[in-house]
């Protein structure tokens, strides 16, 4: 994927993917690979990891029964569009959970940016990581945990798992619905090329539009109204008498 030009559009059949059964973490051998220089679209999994973190480097439960993966992108896009890459990624994965649950399940939704909940309790961790390697190029991780046999006790936010919703499926499974889902993504998002359709996409399976949230700030707690996001995916809080904010990172409470 290069920036350089107008290059081919990406296809199924640029992915690699490799299965592992520890490491560290998905997105540290990542950067292990692209500095060791591969060239990207690599897939990597693992049976579990030791030392798996989500945002904020929170720690991320790593049991074997889930799914711990990484995709390594090189030069993914020019730095000014990869902010409506996390919204792509999430609509991947919304649509590898949905094609695998049961009739009369619950919703799946994206709560802003991009964590996929089932009835509103999350079912999966994305965590996008960048480094510049030494030959100059940008390597970006894009780390995805599913819950798909097991789920934290302890968290910030209400939580779930494919096998608490009735799916029965392996993390093998589940990963071949991904590894096709994101492809899509990739292609429809075309190094933000494409945001105006991510964006539609993304408000059709947003979770709380029109609900009053909480959004934790580094330094403080905001509340308002949701109401949806921007052509670029910002949240757009509506804060009343205060008028509208945008904020572009934060975790979302609702209620």
């Amino acid at each position: 994927m290069t920036s350089l030009g107008r290059p081919r559009r990406i296809s199924l059949d640029d992915f690699r993917h490799e299965s592992l059964d520890e490491v560290s973490s998905t997105n540290t051998e990542a950067f292990a690979r692209a500095r060791a220089g591969d060239s990207g679209f690599l897939w990597l999994t693992a049976e579990r990891q030791t030392g798996g973190r989500g945002r904020r480097g929170r720690p991320w439960v790593s049991e074997r029964g889930n799914l711990y993966s990484t995709l390594l992108l090189m030069d993914p896009a020019p730095a000014e569009q990869l902010g409506s890459l996390p919204l792509a990624v999430a609509l991947a994965v919304h649509a590898a959970v949905q094609a695998v649950m049961p009739s009369g399940a619950k919703p799946v939704e994206i709560k802003w940016p991009n964590d996929v909940l089932i009835g509103r309790k999350k079912t999966s961790g994305i965590l996008l990581e960048a480094e510049r390697i030494a030959d100059g190029r940008m390597a970006l991780a894009i780390g995805i945990g599913i819950n798909i046999a097991h789920r934290p006790d302890l968290t910030l936010y209400p939580v779930t798992s494919l096998a608490d919703q009735g799916v029965s499926i392996s993390p093998p499974e589940f990963f071949a619905h991904l590894f096709v889902e994101m492809s899509e993504a990739l292609y429809v998002w075309d190094e933000g090329r494409g945001i105006a359709e991510i964006v539609r996409r993304w408000r059709r399976v947003a979770c709380g539009i029109g609900e009053k949230i909480t959004v934790n700030l580094p330094d403080r707690s905001i509340s308002g109204i949701f109401s949806g996001i921007d052509d670029k995916g910002i949240l757009l809080l509506d804060r009343g008498s205060d008028g509208m904010m945008s904020v572009a990172a934060g975790d979302v409470f609702f209620g």
